[in-house]
């Protein structure tokens, strides 16, 4: 394989983190990680390399890997690492263990006809934040929250495509959304609608503010939508229905203080699949 074509599989699984295939979307998403934070955008790079490369050893499917299948949950570890911790000299070997352990269970789960999503790369990095915390393996950055009183409109709705990534900046969030719009115009609707209903949400529940204008209830909301993203019948209902779970999920883990990831977009992606399987098959018994 020439290296041009290593590159574009390379891109391609930095789009697959927002569901995307195409390889000026994952360009973009690259460009909007390293405008906000290059560290992050390194992450992100070590951690789609390490997972792309493991599968390509372990020879799994030839089409999965050039679609980015394998890349996007580990650029997924890289940034998260890099968001929680500080840099140090045992911190890229993480990283790669990480991404390698996310394209492990994601193959174990395709081969299974599962839906991972984003699964390995929550279950990877659940199991290295308790390693390092445990043994003390890596400084953790410590992360604040300013107090505001008004809302932010802009911000909420940027910053929930933005923190798909864990960047809080708008700019980021409002490449995040060209990107994807240039790849799938109603995928960049559902999206949005996402990242909307998060807000809204949120605001009708008083949730803290602060996290709203961060958009912390809308990105699992933002890939919900993406998910259930087509023309076709009753596609909408489901992807608010989703939404709608995914913004309660992660309210309750913040509130019981566990790191949520796209846990929130995951679990409730499953539980509406799983009801659109049971409504299908009730439709199909009165016909």
């Amino acid at each position: 394989m020439d290296i041009i074509n290593f590159l574009k599989i390379i891109l391609k699984g930095i789009s697959q983190i927002m569901l995307q295939n195409n390889a000026i979307t994952g360009f973009l998403f690259l460009i909007g990680i390293f405008y906000n934070s290059p560290i992050m955008g390194f992450g992100a790079l070590i951690g789609v390399f390490a997972s792309t490369i493991i599968a390509f050893i372990l020879k799994y499917k030839k089409k999965d890997i050039e679609d980015g299948l394998y890349g996007f949950n580990g650029a997924l570890v890289g940034i998260a690492l890099t968001f929680f911790f500080n840099v140090n000299f045992l911190f890229n070997n993480f990283i790669i263990l990480g991404s390698i352990l996310s394209s492990l269970v994601m193959n174990f789960m395709h081969k299974r006809k599962l839906s991972p999503y984003t699964f390995p790369f929550v279950l990877s990095t659940w199991f290295l934040i308790i390693l390092i915390r445990y043994y003390d393996l890596v400084p953790q950055k410590i992360q604040t929250l300013i107090e505001v009183a008004n809302l932010n409109f802009v911000s909420s709705l940027s910053m929930g495509f933005g923190q798909v990534m864990f960047q809080a900046n708008i700019i980021t969030g409002i490449i995040f959304l060209i990107a994807i719009l240039i790849n799938s115009k109603i995928s960049a609707i559902y999206a949005f609608i996402g990242s909307f209903i998060g807000m809204i949400t949120a605001i009708l529940f008083s949730f803290q503010l602060n996290l709203i204008n961060l958009g912390i209830f809308g990105f699992n909301a933002v890939l919900c939508g993406i998910a259930f993203a087509d023309n076709k019948k009753y596609s909408l209902v489901y992807a608010v229905i989703s939404i709608i779970i995914s913004i309660f999920i992660i309210y309750g883990m913040i509130t019981l203080n566990w790191i949520a990831l796209t846990a929130p977009f995951v679990f409730a992606t499953w539980i509406t699949l799983a009801l659109r399987k049971v409504v299908s098959q009730k439709i199909k018994y009165f016909n």
